[in-house]
């Protein structure tokens, strides 16, 4: 079950998925509190679990990242222990940022970074491909974001005490 919200959680939750460099006294100021009150607040976000970590976003292109690509993975027939075993490769493979299980003619969805073409040539060929689990895999490089985005729709998020339709 989802925690009751305040329109100052929300503030809160805003500022820190844009900066979570923000300390509690910059987040107080912000969001029109004392610090000891917004420490509490921010306290219990994260005890609650709304706030999973706080991360730095790297520039992957400065660091010779240049490459995204996203790889749909049908897996081969064996049932649960397939599902399981490709689920834990996939974890351990530093190249895939996100992957997500999907409902349709395809089975996995994977976000794949990587310094070029070669080297995700180099990735699908010696380490994904090579799974048992793995029966089919599309690719399609990314070319240009349109949009790249780490913070999650508050808008959509209820606010206690407020009416939604």
């Amino acid at each position: 079950m989802q925690p009751a919200l305040d329109a100052i959680d929300h503030r809160i939750l805003s500022l820190l998925q844009e900066d979570a460099s923000l300390n509690a006294a910059e987040v107080a100021d912000r969001v029109g509190l004392s610090q000891s009150p917004c420490w509490r607040r921010i306290a219990r976000l994260e005890r609650s679990g709304l706030i999973r970590r706080r991360v730095a976003v790297l520039d992957r292109q400065k660091l010779g990242l240049g490459v995204i690509v996203f790889a749909l993975v049908k897996v081969a027939r064996g049932g649960k222990q397939t599902l399981a075993q490709f689920e834990e490769a996939v974890r351990r493979f530093p190249e895939v940022q996100e992957c997500y299980m999907l409902m349709g003619e395809m089975d996995f969805l994977l976000k794949v970074v990587t310094r070029d073409v070669a080297s995700y040539e180099a990735f699908l060929r010696g380490r994904l491909s090579r799974l048992a689990a793995v029966g089919e895999v599309r690719s399609s490089m990314a070319l240009t974001p349109v949009k790249e985005s780490t913070s999650l729709p508050l808008e959509l998020v209820a606010v206690a005490g407020e009416g939604h339709d």
